[in-house]
C-alpha cells in the first residue's frame, strides 16, 4: 500500500512538473504581434515601438510582462514615463506620458528645453517644431533637471500663459523675447509683435490672431503694447510699422 501511494505521489508530481514545463514552453512561444500607442505627439507609433522593443526577446509576451513588473522603464527623450497595458498576450497598448515643454533657451551650443515650472527637462541639439525659443532671459549655469536659474521665476508663469493663449488661437511663433523690463515680443516669420507687459494678454493675442491673415507676409513691427480692452476703437491701441 505504501509503495502504491508513493508511486501515485511521484506520478502526480511528474504530471505537475510536465504541466508546468508545457505551460512555460507555450508562454515562451507567444510573441507580441500588435502594438498601439496613445498619448504621443512628438513621436510616431513606429518610433515609440522601436525605442521600447529593441531586441528580439523584447517581443516575447512573457518576458515583456516580467520586465514591465520588475525593471525600470527605458528612458525616452521628452517622455516622462509610459505604461504597458496587455490587451491580450499578443496585443500591447503603450500609454505615453509626455513631458510638459513650453520653450527652450540656447546654452553652450545646445537647446535647453524647460517645462511650465522652469525645470530643464531635456538638452539636445535638435530644434523641435512648435516649441518657441525664449531669449532675453538672464540666467546662470544651467543644470539638467534643475530650475532655469533666472532672476525672477515668475517669468515662467507668463511664458506658460502666453504659450497657452497662442496654442488656443492656433498661432505658431518662431521665438519669444523679453527685454530688461520683462516685456515680451513675438517673432512670426518677418514680423515682430511687441506685446509689452503681461496685462490683458488674452485680448492682445486675440487681436493678433484676427490680424494674422493681413500681416503674415509683411516685414515689420506690430505694436500691441498699448492695447486697452476698455477702448471701443481697438485700432487706435496699436501702430503698424511695416516694411514692404
Amino acid at each position: 500500500m505504501g509503495d502504491f501511494m508513493g508511486r501515485k505521489t511521484h506520478m502526480g508530481l511528474f504530471i505537475f512538473v510536465v504541466a508546468v514545463i508545457s505551460a512555460a514552453v507555450v508562454l515562451m512561444s507567444v510573441n507580441v504581434r500588435e502594438v498601439t500607442v496613445t498619448g504621443n505627439s512628438r513621436y510616431t507609433e513606429t518610433e515609440i515601438a522601436d525605442m521600447i522593443f529593441r531586441k528580439k526577446t523584447d517581443w516575447n509576451s512573457a518576458l515583456l510582462f516580467l520586465r514591465e513588473k520588475t525593471q525600470e522603464h527605458i528612458s525616452i527623450p521628452f517622455v516622462e514615463d509610459y505604461q504597458l497595458d496587455f490587451e491580450s498576450p499578443t496585443h500591447v497598448d503603450v500609454i505615453v506620458h509626455e513631458k510638459s515643454v513650453v520653450g527652450y533657451v540656447s546654452y553652450m551650443g545646445s537647446n535647453m528645453y524647460f517645462d511650465k515650472d522652469g525645470i530643464i527637462v531635456e538638452s539636445t541639439g535638435e530644434t523641435l517644431s512648435g516649441i518657441p525659443e525664449v531669449s532675453g532671459l538672464k540666467f546662470g549655469q544651467i543644470v539638467l533637471h534643475q530650475p532655469l536659474p533666472v532672476e525672477d521665476s515668475r517669468v515662467f508663469e507668463e511664458i506658460l500663459n502666453l504659450t497657452q493663449l497662442l496654442s488656443l488661437r492656433k498661432l505658431s511663433v518662431d521665438g519669444i523675447r523679453y527685454n530688461a523690463k520683462g516685456e515680451a515680443s513675438l517673432y512670426i516669420n518677418k514680423v515682430e509683435v511687441v506685446l509689452g507687459d503681461g496685462s490683458q494678454m488674452d485680448g492682445k493675442i486675440s487681436l493678433l490672431a484676427n490680424m494674422m491673415p493681413q500681416i503674415q507676409d509683411l516685414d515689420g513691427t506690430l505694436y500691441l503694447d498699448n492695447y486697452d480692452e476698455n477702448k471701443e476703437d481697438l485700432v487706435s491701441t496699436f501702430k503698424k510699422d511695416f516694411k514692404d
